[in-house]
C-alpha cells in the first residue's frame, strides 16, 4: 500500500533514536546480550506509547543496522526473533493507539518469517494517524542515499524534494522522508553511525549516557525540553540576536 493513498499522521516532531547499550546492560545486571536486547525491545513499547502525548509525530527506531550483521550468528538470530516477536505482538496494540508502522533499510537478507511479519504489520497499521513508527533494519544511510539517487537518474524528478521521495530505501513509498528535527542517542557514545545522515541535515543532536533499557518516558521529555530551548537557526541570525537588532533599530 502507497503511502499517498492512507492519512498521514498528525504533524509533530521527527525524532530519531540510536537505541545504543542493550549489550552494556545485559552484563551490569550480570545477564547475556540476548537479555539486554530483551529488556531493550520491552523498553520501545514505553517510548512508543509515550512519545505522541511529547509532541512527537514521528519517531524513527534504529533497531539493526547494516554492521550488525558482524555480530555473532547466535545474537543476529535472537535479535532478528525479537523483531519478528515485537511486531507480532505489538500489531493490535499499534492499531488500538494509532500507530503506523514502517520499516526501512533492505529486506534481502531477511528471512522469510520476519519480511512475513513486517508486511503483516504495515498494511494492518497502514491508517494510523497518531504516531508514524519507523523501525530501521538493515540499515544503511549511505546505501540508501546511493540507491536513491540511482532511481532518481532513472526518473529525475524536482530538486532535493524529488530525490527524498526515493530515500525510503525500498521503492515502495511515495511520500518524502521527513526532516528529523531531534535526534537522541543513548549509552554514551556521541556519533550518527550511518543513521539517517540525509534527513539529519539540521537535527538538533542529543547524547546521553542513560543506556537504553533505562531510557525512561521521562529522559526523553528531558530531551524534547532540551530540542525546545535550542535556536535554530537554518543558516539566518539568531532570533535572540534578531530581537536585540530591531531592538536598536527603532
Amino acid at each position: 500500500m502507497r503511502l499517498a493513498t492512507v492519512p498521514l499522521p498528525q504533524p509533530g516532531l521527527h525524532v530519531a533514536i540510536i537505541m545504543d547499550g542493550n549489550g552494556r546492560w545485559a552484563l551490569s545486571h550480570a545477564q547475556d546480550r540476548t537479555d539486554g536486547h530483551r529488556a531493550g525491545a520491552d523498553n520501545v513499547r514505553r517510548i512508543v506509547e509515550a512519545a505522541p502525548a511529547l509532541g512527537v509525530g514521528a519517531l524513527t527506531l534504529y533497531a539493526f543496522s547494516r554492521d550488525n550483521w558482524a555480530r555473532p550468528e547466535i545474537e543476529v538470530t535472537n535479535l532478528m526473533r525479537l523483531l519478528r516477536d515485537f511486531l507480532d505482538t505489538e500489531r493490535e496494540r499499534c492499531i488500538r493507539d494509532g500507530v503506523r508502522i514502517h520499516v526501512i533499510g533492505s529486506r534481502q537478507r531477511l528471512d522469510y518469517a520476519l519480511r512475513r511479519s513486517i508486511a503483516a504489520a504495515e498494511s494492518a497499521t497502514a491508517r494510523g494517524t497518531r504516531l508514524d513508527l519507523r523501525i530501521a533494519l538493515d540499515y544503511s544511510s549511505r546505501e540508501t542515499i546511493l540507491a536513491a539517487a540511482k532511481r532518481y537518474l532513472a526518473r529525475p524528478r524536482h530538486g532535493i524534494d524529488g530525490l527524498a521521495q526515493f530515500l525510503a530505501g525500498d521503492g515502495r513509498h511515495t511520500a518524502p522522508v521527513p526532516n528529523v528535527d531531534l535526534l537522541v542517542r543513548t549509552g554514551g557514545e556521541q556519533r550518527l553511525s550511518d543513521f539517517l545522515l540525509w534527513e539529519c541535515a539540521y537535527a538538533e543532536l542529543y547524547f546521553t549516557p542513560v543506556l537504553w533499557p533505562d531510557f525512561t518516558p521521562r529522559n526523553l521529555e528531558h530531551a524534547v525540553e532540551e530540542f525546545k530551548r535550542r535556536d535554530r537557526r537554518f543558516g539566518s541570525v539568531s532570533s535572540l540576536n534578531q530581537t536585540k537588532k530591531d531592538y536598536w533599530l527603532r
